[in-house]
């Protein structure tokens, strides 16, 4: 490992800390990048996600992408926990902190926009950085492609009507442009760059020239990432200071509900006999969250300054360092999962 990947939670750390000081120092700028937007997309985040996305994507090899439908495992494990168990585990978390365990630190009213906003995290289950947890997981690409392609489909179709449910309410407006931008900026874009990228070198030199450039560009990835969290946190840096108790409230169920996800999935694809390239991305996807998405229903249905777009801000600033140190756990217990050259499951 490199000494970026070596200490990447230090770095993470001082990012965090950098962000929260810039942001409080030269708000103009921090706002000006902030309005670079459009439907709740980023543009600066976008670009520092093509840094990191591109390495992995040119990882992809098509020529096996039609074989990862006979080893469904790693799949069935994504599609269960993030459709069928992590929503509504969510919004039960939700229910018993704000509802009952900080009932007596937030007013009913404030509770029930927290809660919404946990409820549209759930919902919304990772498309674009879960790309960067696999890489540092050394996770199959083809695999993790497959894998966030299938979940956003089903997003498409199973968010709005979740989200409703479990709200309570009659009709979601999905915002199709936050959500249709969101795709093509993180995962088409990055994927073409990256397939380009691949047949040109396939051309010229073969597998070791692909192995040589994504060994060179690796550091592009961290160096993204650590951007990425100094711009989060830049942006929010008003909100963390003024309001750090109900951060921090918002935070546990939050935590507890990335830790249980992650186990659950982890756990279940270490007794199926996953293998690791394959278990680590599929937990991942589940524990992380598609902010973009979530953030913006939020604020369509209940307002910029509400509760519930307030929790969904705390879901992206908690997210890297919990990912972060999901990505450590998994890289020490990668020997727990069965070989990929032994195990029908991995890639060919």
């Amino acid at each position: 490992m490199g000494i970026f990947e070596k200490y990447l939670s230090v770095w993470v750390g001082l990012c965090i800390l950098a962000g929260l000081g810039l942001g409080l120092l030269i708000p103009d700028v921090f706002e000006a990048l902030a309005g670079l937007e459009y439907a709740n997309v980023n543009f600066a985040v976008a670009i520092l996600i093509w840094a990191m996305v591109w390495p992995m994507m040119i990882g992809v090899d098509f020529s096996a992408m039609s074989r990862v439908g006979e080893k469904p495992k790693g799949l069935i494990i994504t599609l269960v926990v993030n459709w069928l168990i992590k929503p509504f585990t969510m919004a039960a978390l939700g229910v018993l902190f704000f509802r009952y365990v900080f009932a007596d630190f937030i007013p009913p009213a404030d509770a029930e926009g927290y809660i919404a906003g946990l409820i549209l995290l759930g919902a919304a289950p990772c498309t674009a950085m879960v790309f960067v947890w696999s890489q540092l997981t050394r996770g199959d690409a083809n695999y993790t492609l497959v894998q966030v392609s299938v979940n956003d489909a089903i997003m498409v179709f199973a968010f709005a009507p979740i989200v409703a449910f479990l709200l309570g309410v009659t009709e979601i407006a999905v915002p199709w442009e936050t959500l249709l931008l969101s795709v093509a900026l993180y995962v088409v874009i990055p994927l073409i760059a990256g397939v380009v990228t691949r047949n040109m070198l396939t051309r010229h030199g073969g597998a070791e020239a692909v192995s040589s450039l994504t060994g060179t560009i690796k550091p592009i990835s961290v160096v993204g990432l650590l951007a990425t969290v100094v711009l989060l946190f830049g942006f929010q840096s008003d909100t963390l200071i003024a309001k750090p108790l109900i951060i921090a409230l918002i935070a546990v169920p939050i935590l507890i509900q990335s830790y249980a996800i992650f186990a659950l999935a982890y756990a279940a694809a270490w007794a199926w006999k996953v293998p690791h390239q394959i278990a680590a991305p599929c937990a991942m996807i589940g524990t992380s969250n598609f902010f973009e998405l979530a953030v913006a229903v939020a604020i369509s249905l209940f307002g910029l300054n509400s509760g519930a777009a307030l929790a969904t801000v705390v879901g992206v600033l908690v997210e890297v360092p919990v990912m972060l140190s999901l990505v450590a756990f998994a890289n020490r217990t990668r020997n727990a999962f069965p070989d990929p050259d032994t195990n029908s499951e991995a890639t060919p």
